[in-house]
């Protein structure tokens, strides 16, 4: 871990972050789900709320997924490995933890991992 880092930072962004994704997934539960009378919408209406959906599921995702980001960041910073990346496991640099708290990796293997998924993506596998 980084001997000079500001741990309480950190936490208090990774609190503010986790604490912003919960009240708006409250807000979203709160809206309910759009439902459509079929005998009265169109089908470029359905297809329409058929995307929105997916849209908005791809988007519920994405969060769950940050939302297990954050909650690995608070594990490292309690076992003591916060600033250091998971796969290397040299020091993160700090501007990259100032922006993204909940970081895993240093900028190089980020890019190597970046650089082997598009490999795979471009390849046809």
């Amino acid at each position: 871990m980084h001997d000079d880092i500001d741990l309480d930072y950190y936490k208090k962004r990774l609190e503010e972050r986790l604490a912003a994704i919960m009240a708006g997934q409250a807000a979203k539960k709160s809206e309910g789900p759009v439902t459509l009378d079929q005998t009265c919408v169109g089908r470029l209406s359905r297809m329409d709320a058929m995307q929105q959906q997916a849209m908005a599921e791809a988007a519920d995702r994405l969060t769950d997924f940050e939302r297990q980001r954050i909650g690995a960041a608070f594990k490292r910073i309690d076992s003591g490995d916060y600033g250091c990346c998971v796969v290397c496991g040299e020091e993160i640099s700090e501007g990259r933890l100032r922006f993204d708290p909940s970081v895993l990796m240093c900028i190089s293997c980020a890019q190597k991992a970046e650089n082997k998924i598009t490999t795979c993506t471009s390849s046809g596998r």
